[in-house]
Parts: C-alpha cells; structure tokens; sequence
C-alpha cells in the first residue's frame, strides 16, 4: 500500500473521499501514514496525490451581470416605473409627449448618429465596469473593433429608457403604439380589406402577434421588431408619399416589380399598420429610391436624403429578416431592392449578399420554373415573373463585369418571360389585354431579358472552353455557335416595338460624324447634366419619359454583349489560324473594335443625356466595361492608328460626362468616384 509523504500531503481529505464528496476519517488524525477506514473497506490505496488548482480570477461575466441588473433595478426604483405583461418602462417625458401627440413623428436627424428608427429602442446601458474583456484565443469579428458600430459602454439597453436620448414617438416600443392598433388592426390583410392581394401576411407570424409581446431585457429575438408601424414612425407620411411617386415616374421602367394599382390601394389603406412586411417593401422601396433619382427631384440637402436612406433600409432590415419562413414573392423584391440601394451607396460586399438573398429565395419559391405558377393569382404571377428576370440580367452583369460564376443559368430556367400588359390591365380576376396601339414598360424589360440570355450562353461557353480548348473540328463546331449568337444579338432589337427605337438614321450608322466630340459639344453637355442635377425647375420631359430611358439601358447593353461575342469569337479565328495572316486579322479586330465604339458613340447621341442620367451609374459601367478594353486597340498604333486611336478619343470623352454623371449621384460628400470597383450595375439590370 502506498503512503502520501507529509510535505506532499494538501488537503484534510484523500483523493478517493474528495472524488466521492464523503467524509474522510481515520483512527488516529494525528497519524498521516494511516489510511482512513472508507479506503481501508474498499482496499484501496490512500492517496493524497491532489494538488488544488491556482484560484484564478473573479468571474467578471457574473460580476457585469449582477451590476447591470443593479443598475437596472434602482433605476426602476427611481423612477418608479414597474414592468407589466406588455409594456417596456418610460421616461415620464417621453410618456407625456405619446399620450400627447401620437401621430407626431421623430425627427430624422440624430446626436449620435444613430438611425432614429433604431435609438427609438436603444438607450445607453448603465455603468460598466472599465475592464475590457480579453479577446479569444481564437480572434473574431467581435474582438476588432469597428467604428460605425458602438463600443462596449455604448451598447443598447432594452429595460429603461433615458429622457434625454429621446421623446419622439418610439415606432418599436409596445406601449407607444398609436391607440389605433389594436389587437383589431393586426388581423391578416385579407380579413381588414379588400384590395389587390399583393402579397400574402404569413399566418404564423399572424399568430404570433395575437400573443403578448414580453419587454426584452438585454438583446431582443428577431420577432420583437416583426410587428406593425407607421409610416410617421420614419419621416412625414407626404415625404414618403413624394418618394414613392419619384419611384414610379423614374425608376419603376426600369425595375417594374411592384403592382401600382395594389400598391397604392395598400398604401392608401394604411396596410403598413396592419402587415409588417409590407411595411419593409415600403421602406425598401424608399431607399433605393432615394439613392437612384436626382437630388434636385427632392427639397431636401445630400446628408438628409443619404440619412432617410439609411433609415428606411434599417427599418426594413430589422421587419424583414424575422420574418424569412416561410418566405414569400415579397422577400425578394425587398431584397433586390436593398441590392440597388448597396449598390448605389458603394457597399459593394453587402450588395452581393443582398442580390445571394434574393436569388436563392427566388429558387426556394421556384420562381424560375414555369410549372411553380399554376394556382396563383394574375398579380401574383407577374409580379414573381418580372422581379425574376431583373435577378436573371443582374446575375449575368456580374458575371461579366466582376469575373463571377452564373448564378442562375438559362438551361435551369423553364420560366415564360411576363406578359407585355400595363398593371391597370392585371387584375385578380384575370389579365385584360393592352389596348391597341399602346406599348406596355414592361416591353422593356422582355427586350433587355433577351439579349442577357445571350449573354448567359456567350458566357457559358467561353468558360466550358477556357477549362478544356476546344481542338481541331470542335473548335470551327463553336466557332459557328459562336457566329450564331453574334447574328442573334445584332439582331435582337430589330422587332422592338416604335417607342423602344433609335432612329433608323442614328442606329444603322457605323461612322464618326464629325461633330462628335470637341469642346463646345463637352462643354454643353456638361451644363446640361449640371442643369439636370443641381436645378429643380429644370424639364424633366425626357427623363420621365419611360422608353427614353429604356432605349438607354436596352441598346448600351446591346452593344456590350455583341463586344463580348466579337471578343471571343475573335480569339477562336485566332487559335484556328494559327500564326498565318497575323496582320490582316490583327487589322479586322482594329475595324471591329472601332465599329462598336462607332455604334456605341451613335447611342449615345441618339438619346437625350437626361434619359441617359435617368439610368444612373449602371449604364457608366456597362460603357466604361467596353471603353476601357479599347485601350489595347490604341496600343496597336501599327495596324489601325487613325481609326483606333479616334474610336478611343470620342468614346473616352463621352465617358467622361457619364462619369459626371455617376458622381452626382453619390451621396457622400467625400467620396468623389465610383465605388470601391467591385460595384456591379443593377438597375434594370
């Protein structure tokens, strides 16, 4: 049997009572060589091998916790507030001032900084104690610090509100809802009035409302903010309204995935008070809105409309991502238009991962199969219909700009494009047709849909053959594929309807005029976009002219798709030849070159420059993708100098009034370019 010595001996107990949790007792306590009689009836050694761990720090976790609820609940003591069922506790001011006024909305501007949306819940947390927390041995996001979000001692605390952060009307908090929304108004869209049915409230979430709503006390669940608001709760209902009207006469043409009729219905009902996720498809709209129409269309300064923005896509965020199942056509209009509005304020990152959110969603619903459709209201279909096919052209401009994989490919595609007929027509009871003589906006959208599909098969095919060549036969096989799709995309546009046409004397021309160009016309042309920009008053005849724009958008990116072709198809006429007639075929890719910037050019001057701006930085891209790549034609000065060199020189010089453009549409003083240059042009795809 085995003895522990004395000097090693650290407790009053041997290891097997201390494993045990028994008494340890021996004959004689005095006698450390004696086993104790639990060790001596199990016949085992009597060990005192034990060596008591280092006490370590106090818990500072336990510590923050305990002082927080101190903190808490003298606060509560002093202000002699309780908690109910429903309600989170008020300052008395903020109390008087919603009894008082309850329709009054916050003011948008902040001390902080923080959106008033957000600080209506969020109150500066009690004193912590100054110790940060060490980070982990792993690092994480949480342990580097980021300035746009609040330190440690600011973060936000559910159970009190402070009087000083503010007394506006709080559009989160239960118990400063407008007395009109009660447990009557939370009923389903469909139960409260009759309207279009734009879309479907989820009956679970419907459910969840009825339930009562307990006050959160340090980090709220998502289905906290899933609960119905005014639009006054963000800015006065006529600046919304006047937002909502610029959507429809600017940027509806271009992105019509919204139903007028319905919309304005719901709108005018108030449904928003009703149905939160209409209340996000609201605020969604608004700040994509809002980053995409002229600051001269608003009577508001550049830092007002950039804060209102950024409002009314947080509200929408905080509503719409409780709220993901089951997910509906909603979600993914509201998520493609937080892609346009990232896209526009240079978060290039979180516009990709809006535009994966709204792309997979689209996939869950089936949207892009055509057998998904049976059942569904007219409404419904077309809506699902035409916000599909503005993911599908944003999905290929990525893929082409940025380098990217095909998200949504047309082979996996068995969806019918939408049908050419003004919302007035769609009903719930059916479709009735487009009056004779009258083109429908959507027209454009189908156009556009077309020459993005070709795109998609272009691309496909480059990318099959940059993994494996094609040799020998297979490559004069897709070199004829290849011709195919240049002749279908040459010819995309010829049976467009009137309104969507250039001038037959502009487009067929493949020539430079010789006005083109200079200083006067550069001179011109930038007080005319000046005018456009800075000038209220200015005419807005062309810009609010839907097929103006649309011709923009349809035949700039036309041109950038055949660039495309004639790229690759000229690399194949390359890699068949070999070596023999280098100089004539170096000599046709300069002649080709010069004719797509030619054409490209006459575009340009065909349409007025304020349909152009109308567009906004997503036309900049798809030029300046087709005039950077001229660069090579113009280092080539031994096979085409003259031709090149002034193909490059007018085409470069209208680049740069688009990229006036571009920049006048930022709202950030301190930025003066593009984005970061993984932007990608979204809007209308």
């Amino acid at each position: 049997m085995l003895f522990c010595s004395p000097s090693r001996r650290q407790s009053q107990s041997c290891d097997a009572c201390r494993a045990r949790k028994v008494r340890c007792a021996r004959e004689n306590q005095d006698d450390p060589q004696q086993s104790c009689k639990h060790c001596i009836a199990l016949g085992i050694p009597c060990t005192y091998d034990y060596q008591p761990k280092k006490r370590g720090p106090p818990n500072l976790y336990l510590r923050r916790l305990q002082e927080a609820a101190a903190a808490a609940a003298a606060a509560q003591q002093e202000n002699g507030t309780h908690h109910n069922g429903n309600d989170v506790p008020m300052s008395p001011s903020s109390t008087t001032q919603s009894s008082a006024s309850p329709t009054q909305p916050p003011t948008i501007p902040s001390q902080n900084g923080q959106s008033p949306f957000l600080e209506s819940v969020l109150s500066p947390i009690g004193s912590l104690p100054s110790a940060a927390i060490p980070p982990s041995r792993y690092p994480i996001a949480a342990d580097t610090f980021h300035p746009q979000y609040p330190s440690i001692h600011g973060l936000p605390q559910y159970s009190r509100r402070m009087s000083e952060s503010s007394s506006a009307t709080s559009p989160l908090v239960p118990s400063q809802r407008p007395p009109q929304l009660d447990s009557q108004s939370l009923r389903s869209p469909s139960e409260s009035y009759n309207t279009y049915p734009l879309y479907n409230w989820s009956s679970t979430y419907k459910q969840q409302q009825t339930l009562p709503i307990p006050p959160p006390t340090a980090l709220p669940p998502l289905s906290y903010y899933y609960r119905p608001h005014r639009l006054e709760d963000v800015a006065l209902r006529d600046t919304i309204e006047l937002v909502i009207s610029l959507f429809f006469d600017f940027v509806y043409p271009l992105t019509p995935c919204i139903h007028k009729p319905s919309f304005m219905a719901d709108l005018r009902s108030r449904r928003e008070e009703r149905d939160p996720l209409f209340f996000a498809l609201v605020m969604s709209t608004c700040a994509s809105t809002l980053v995409q129409v002229p600051r001269s269309y608003l009577p508001m300064e550049r830092p007002a409309v950039r804060k209102l923005a950024q409002i009314c896509h947080e509200a929408s965020r905080h509503i719409s991502v409780a709220s993901y199942d089951p997910p509906t056509s909603m979600h993914v209009v509201i998520r493609y238009f937080d892609t346009i509005y990232h896209f526009c304020e240079g978060h290039d990152a979180t516009s990709h991962a809006s535009f994966g959110e709204a792309a997979h969603i689209a996939v869950t619903l089936h949207m892009h199969e055509e057998a998904s459709y049976e059942g569904l209201d007219p409404i419904e279909c077309e809506v699902r219909r035409r916000t599909f096919w503005l993911l599908f052209g944003a999905d290929k401009s990525m893929s082409i700009l940025l380098g990217r994989p095909i998200c949504l490919r047309d082979e996996d595609c068995t969806l019918h494009f939408p049908k050419e007929v003004d919302d007035d027509y769609i009903t719930p009871n059916g479709i009735l047709p487009q009056p004779q003589g009258q083109t429908a906006i959507v027209s454009g959208l189908n156009y556009i849909s077309r020459i993005f599909a070709l795109l998609g098969e272009i691309l496909v095919r480059i990318r099959v053959d940059k993994r494996s060549p094609p040799q020998g036969p297979f490559a004069t096989a897709r070199l004829e594929e290849v011709r195919s799709l240049h002749s279908r995309i040459m010819s995309a546009l010829m049976h467009a309807p009137l309104p969507l046409r250039l001038k037959a004397s502009n487009s067929q021309s493949t020539h430079l005029p010789p006005e083109y160009g200079g200083a006067g016309f550069r001179q011109a042309t930038f007080a005319e976009v000046k005018d456009f920009f800075d000038n209220p008053n200015a005419s807005r005849a062309n810009a609010s002219n839907a097929f103006l724009v649309m011709q923009a958008n349809l035949y700039v990116t036309q041109q950038l798709v055949r660039f495309v072709i004639e790229q690759y198809r000229d690399e194949l006429i390359s890699q068949l030849r070999g070596t023999t007639d280098g100089h004539d075929h170096d000599l046709a890719v300069a002649e080709g070159r010069e004719a797509v910037a030619s054409d490209l050019l006459n575009i340009l001057h065909s349409i007025p420059i304020q349909s152009i701006a109308t567009n906004g930085p997503s036309l900049v891209h798809k030029v300046r993708f087709v005039a950077s790549t001229l660069l090579d034609a113009v280092r080539k000065a031994e096979t085409a100098p003259a031709s090149a060199a002034r193909a490059h020189a007018y085409l470069w010089d209208f680049l740069s009034i688009l990229s006036e453009i571009e920049r006048n549409y930022l709202l950030d003083d301190d930025r003066d370019g593009g984005s970061s240059g993984d932007g990608v042009p979204i809007l209308g795809s």
